[in-house]
């Protein structure tokens, strides 16, 4: 059940958007094996005076911030899978890999509020999280 934001400092168009939010659920889904169906992606586009990134990168304009909120878990072996999968599926979209950075946050399932405003903890989630 993670909640992804993605965040650009430049437009796309619908389909390149699209492409994106499908690009990142993607490697949600390998890595950490949630159903496809779960999927809750936004995606932000900043001005770029309004997102700073490092001086140092040759198309600051594509710097990617994603932000990943997701039930504590995963083994670090599925964590890195997942920032591996994400860079490389944005890669394609012409999106340099050393321009993407990844933000992990792990929630106790009891901080979640879910399915008509139950705890996540006492929900059967219908997947495993400890992979």
């Amino acid at each position: 059940m993670p909640a992804t934001l993605i965040e650009v400092r430049r437009q796309y168009n619908q389909a390149q958007e699209i492409a994106m939010i499908d690009a990142v659920q993607a490697a949600l889904v390998s890595a950490f094996k949630i159903p496809p169906e779960d999927k809750t992606v936004r995606l932000v586009v900043h001005e770029p005076h309004r997102m700073s990134c490092s001086p140092k990168m040759n198309q600051p304009d594509l710097f990617t911030l994603v932000s990943i909120d997701a039930f504590a878990g995963r083994s670090l072996d599925a964590k890195r899978a997942l920032y591996k999968a994400i860079a490389s599926n944005l890669e394609p979209l012409g999106i340099p890999s050393n321009h993407v950075k990844i933000l992990l946050r792990e929630l106790p399932k009891e901080n979640w509020g879910i399915r008509g405003g139950q705890a996540g903890c006492d929900v059967e989630l219908g997947f495993k999280v400890e992979v």
